[in-house]
């Protein structure tokens, strides 16, 4: 059964959250020739004080970018 981990800033809308694991249960689905029901997606919403690229915060590269 394959089990798909996503990371993302969060702020999506259930509605985003809804399309998204629609979407890749269809991919999943299609290529792997498994039922659904085998799929499951767990969504991990993160903070962009949590995640940093080349040493700096992603809440610090978006207040770069508004400033």
């Amino acid at each position: 059964m394959p089990i798909i981990h996503i990371h993302a800033f969060e702020g999506r809308t259930v509605e985003q959250k809804r399309r998204l694991v629609e979407g890749i249960t269809r991919a999943t689905v299609d290529a792997y020739a498994c039922p659904p029901e085998a799929v499951q997606i767990v969504i991990h919403d993160t903070p962009r004080t949590d995640m940093a690229v080349a040493g700096i915060l992603a809440s610090d590269q978006e207040a770069g970018k508004k400033g």
